[in-house]
């Protein structure tokens, strides 16, 4: 276990990834989103990317706003570090269900789960642990050193100025 002083704190906002070689605990709060959390078990760093959508359709910014480039995108930066993609392993969190549409008419978490888990596939990086679906909103923090993710559930309330609805 590495002293938490050499650690740096970082807050990975929707539609961005991070990258670090150094120890960094990335933290980030999903709720239909998906995060990808990478690790790489040799040289023990990570990175982590947070997308809002499941695909890019080819128009406008490849964003990772959307999985299919943000998969892309973080693998490359972890290369980048140094690392080689037969080393990584992965983590999935998010997906959930958290608008209450007719059914979850449009099912973005249901999808952005499946872009995360078909694309691991294809790269050939084999999903460690996954945290995905339900109705509940999700906090993680992700050890890059370590590669370790602790999750808190966020429950959804119905509150509107203090009272419960």
């Amino acid at each position: 276990m590495r002293n938490m002083q050499d650690y740096q704190a970082y807050y990975l906002y929707p539609a961005n990834l991070f990258v670090d070689s150094r120890p960094y605990l990335i933290t980030t709060v999903l709720g239909s989103c998906v995060a990808v959390c990478l690790y790489d078990t040799h040289r023990h760093i990570g990175g982590m990317n947070h997308f809002m959508l499941p695909l890019w359709n080819g128009e406008g910014l490849a964003s990772p706003k959307y999985g299919n480039v943000a998969m892309k995108h973080l693998v490359n930066k972890m290369q980048e570090q140094g690392s080689h993609q037969r080393n990584l392993v992965a983590k999935v969190f998010g997906g959930a269900a958290v608008l209450d549409l007719e059914n979850n008419l449009f099912s973005i978490g249901l999808r952005n789960i499946q872009v995360a888990e078909q694309e691991l596939i294809r790269l050939d990086i084999k999903i460690l642990a996954s945290s995905t679906g339900g109705t509940y909103g999700r906090k993680i923090i992700f050890d890059t050193y370590s590669g370790e993710v602790r999750q808190k559930y966020i429950k959804k309330t119905n509150k509107i100025n203090g009272e419960n609805r």
